[in-house]
């Protein structure tokens, strides 16, 4: 799995560069993982410390027990890492890669905290687009969308 790959935080204020990844993609379901980035499970990937560089910014840290660290943007918010201290690597969140598609999940894991809604979103009905569900915003957001562009840049904004 090596290539180089950047991410980053939605504002751009903190921005990544991993030049290998660890064939352990996965969903962590436990509790505090979906506190971590408010969501039903978190979506991580390894990185080895010696192959991942910020390049731009620092995230912020909160240590959520004990020896582990949960990265974020202290700017807007966004959601980075986890990191056991002791361990030789950093587990990405896979949707701050510029490119996430390119990323297949392996395992699930934190099964204990397995919530309802995961089995039901096979089945829940779509919407489409945003330009399809949202038809009279999406100019508005389009003008005034703030989110860092999914590539490295010089500076934003």
């Amino acid at each position: 799995m090596d290539k180089v790959r950047s991410g980053g935080c939605q504002c751009g204020a903190v921005r990544f560069r991993a030049t290998a990844l660890v064939d352990d993609a996965h969903v962590c379901h436990c509790r505090m993982c979906q506190k971590a980035v408010g969501n039903f499970f978190a979506a991580l990937i390894g990185v080895p410390k010696s192959d991942l560089a910020w390049t731009r910014g620092q995230p912020a840290t909160w240590e959520s027990s004990d020896g582990i660290d949960r990265g974020f943007c202290a700017n807007c918010g966004t959601p980075l890492y986890y990191h056991h201290r002791a361990g030789e690597q950093l587990s990405l969140c896979i949707a701050t890669f510029d490119e996430p598609a390119g990323i297949s999940l392996r395992f699930q894991s934190g099964a204990e905290g397995l919530l309802p809604q995961v089995s039901e979103l096979a089945h829940v009905k779509g919407t489409g687009t945003t330009e399809d569900g949202m038809p009279d915003e999406v100019g508005a957001i389009a003008v005034s969308n703030r989110q860092h562009p999914d590539q490295d840049t010089d500076h934003w904004p």
